[in-house]
């Protein structure tokens, strides 16, 4: 059924550049605080070595994932087959938010299609990969890539996404720091 790996494979890194969704996972240090599940889509995600994946976090609703990285580094990241071949993918590792200017420097910003509505860079060094079964997961279709989000930032502009991050990406629900001083 399921199997642990040090880092990705060949057929790891093939299965992830299949999956047109992934989600991470997040959760602020201590006892309290709301674990966070999120989903992701788009051409936004990218395998850098076998050890190192990176994705371009685009604005949305809420930064909870920024600012639990932030807080203690630790994130999630699962694939799964909705096709006929049932796989789960998890990768685990500590993860740090790298800025624009930062990513744009690097050059790892240059390794995502430009989006007005990018925010930041979440990389995550990968300590650990473990497959499972996906058995329980039900096979799906992809219709369409929906263009709202892309639509929605092109139409604020620049200008007008910094300040929805300065209005709703401040903070986290618990009150930690997120896109607050980035």
């Amino acid at each position: 059924m399921g199997a642990s790996f040090p880092e990705l494979r060949d057929d790891h890194v093939a299965f992830i550049e299949a999956q047109p969704v992934f989600f991470v996972g997040s959760a602020p240090s201590g006892p309290d605080g709301h674990v966070n599940v999120s989903p992701k889509g788009g051409d936004t995600f990218r395998v850098l070595d076998r050890r190192n994946v990176a994705y371009l976090d685009l604005t949305g609703s809420g930064a909870e994932t920024i600012a639990h990285v932030r807080e203690n580094h630790r994130l999630t990241v699962m694939f799964c087959s909705f096709g006929e071949r049932p796989l789960v993918l998890r990768l685990f590792g500590r993860a740090d938010v790298v800025t624009l200017a930062d990513a744009a420097e690097d050059g790892v910003l240059a390794r995502f299609p430009p989006d007005v509505g990018a925010r930041a860079v979440i990389r995550l060094a990968v300590d650990e990969v473990r497959t499972s079964c996906g058995y329980g997961v039900p096979v799906m279709e992809l219709v369409e890539e929906r263009p709202r989000l892309t639509e929605w930032a092109e139409a604020k502009g620049s200008d007008g996404i910094a300040e929805y991050h300065a209005a709703k990406n401040r903070r986290s629900l618990d009150d930690l720091p997120a896109m607050e001083g980035l």
